[in-house]
């Protein structure tokens, strides 16, 4: 009998430890839009946010899904969120679809959104700081993720640019980088104020690499990153770099060998094993990832960026040239008239000239940092 209650008593112990893991609640709103009806259809946040909904779901987060939400329906998706997230120990928030900055603040975008001026954002689009607060309330010392596949190239951004006239230079291009509060991470699909790409295959590089990554045990959140940034470097060459920022306490696990998902805190007098194990995954996560390679990835990411910046600029620049030959020659005009336009020709020339160097020297720069990558150059590319 004195065995059989020590069984009970041990059992009951351990029971005791493992309840704070298996016990805390994971909440995840999941959202992609694709069915855009006033701008370009997106083929992948559709299949995105029900991926990441099936691995979510898989490492034990109760998951609330919605695809190709009218302003109606995200409205009402983001409430039904809140009113569960007052009783979640991690909070996890994952949006594909379009998405757009203007004057620094974040815009969600429904499929039925117009927006003809400023004044419409509030009315057509779901802001990101108002999700974050919702969050953020009430939930001190908790756990909020936010995932964002949401930097494409947005019709929906160009003709509020348009409309604004003098204040579209507020109309930025991707999304503006947010100070999150303190327990929040927030991830981009890629860096502030770039475009990601939408993918080829079924997902976008960003949600495709994250699926992946997260189902991997014992990894923090920012190893995760690590994995996801190295991958979309990989898949896209070097022109989209997933980015961000973090304001967490304490590491966050997906999921564990010993449970999904955690949060650990730094805890005295842990067992010994546990610090090595942690020292383990650490050592693991330095040999995987050096910084030199990461800042070479960044660095080939940006000088891609920069010569895609410099042709489109000397396109534009060729085109001007042309024009201005073209009216000249149609309107005749007198010889103080021809000589304007020819030194205006010349000066663009000249632009056209320091350009051509420039693109030389990135070109030479890229092909180093591809051969020390190991990594090969898009067909598309120019040489």
């Amino acid at each position: 009998m004195f065995r059989i209650r020590y069984c009970f008593a041990v059992v009951a112990a351990c029971g005791a430890f493992a309840a704070p893991a298996s016990a805390e609640k994971r909440l995840a709103l999941i959202i992609g839009n694709s069915a855009y009806t006033s701008a370009s259809r997106l083929a992948n946040p559709a299949n995105d946010a029900a991926d990441m909904a099936a691995a979510l779901k898989n490492i034990g987060f109760e998951v609330l899904l919605g695809a190709d939400l009218d302003k109606r329906a995200f409205d009402a998706k983001v409430r039904d969120f809140a009113r569960a997230l007052p009783s979640a120990d991690v909070a996890l928030f994952y949006y594909a679809g379009h998405g757009l900055q203007v004057g620094g603040r974040n815009y969600l975008m429904p499929i039925d959104a117009q927006l003809q001026g400023e004044r419409d954002l509030d009315f057509e689009g779901v802001a990101l700081d108002f999700v974050l607060k919702q969050m953020e309330l009430e939930r001190e010392g908790k756990t909020n993720i936010v995932l964002l596949d949401a930097c494409r190239d947005n019709p929906l951004a160009r003709n509020l640019a348009r409309n604004m006239g003098t204040r579209s230079a507020s109309v930025g291009q991707g999304l503006a980088q947010v100070q999150t509060g303190v327990g929040t991470f927030i991830a981009y699909s890629t860096q502030p104020g770039n475009v990601a790409l939408d993918g080829q295959g079924r997902n976008s590089p960003f949600t495709a690499a994250l699926t992946k990554a997260l189902l991997t045990p014992d990894r923090t959140i920012t190893s995760v990153m690590i994995d996801v940034r190295r991958d979309v470097l990989a898949t896209t060459g070097g022109r989209q770099v997933p980015w961000d920022h973090s304001a967490l306490t304490g590491d966050f696990y997906f999921q564990t060998t010993s449970a999904p998902g955690a949060v650990r805190q730094a805890t005295p007098g842990a067992a010994d094993t546990t610090q090595e194990r942690l020292r383990q995954l650490e050592d693991a996560l330095k040999q995987k990832s050096s910084p030199q390679q990461t800042a070479d990835m960044v660095e080939l990411a940006q000088s891609r960026e920069r010569l895609r910046t410099l042709e489109e600029a000397n396109k534009a620049d060729q085109k001007r040239i042309f024009d201005a030959q073209y009216n000249s020659s149609r309107s005749g005009g007198d010889a103080q008239g021809r000589a304007n336009i020819s030194m205006e020709i010349g000066a663009i020339q000249m632009q056209i000239g320091r350009r051509v160097q420039e693109m030389r020297t990135l070109r030479d720069r890229i092909a180093t940092l591809e051969t020390s990558l190991g990594l090969k150059p898009p067909a598309n590319e120019k040489k």
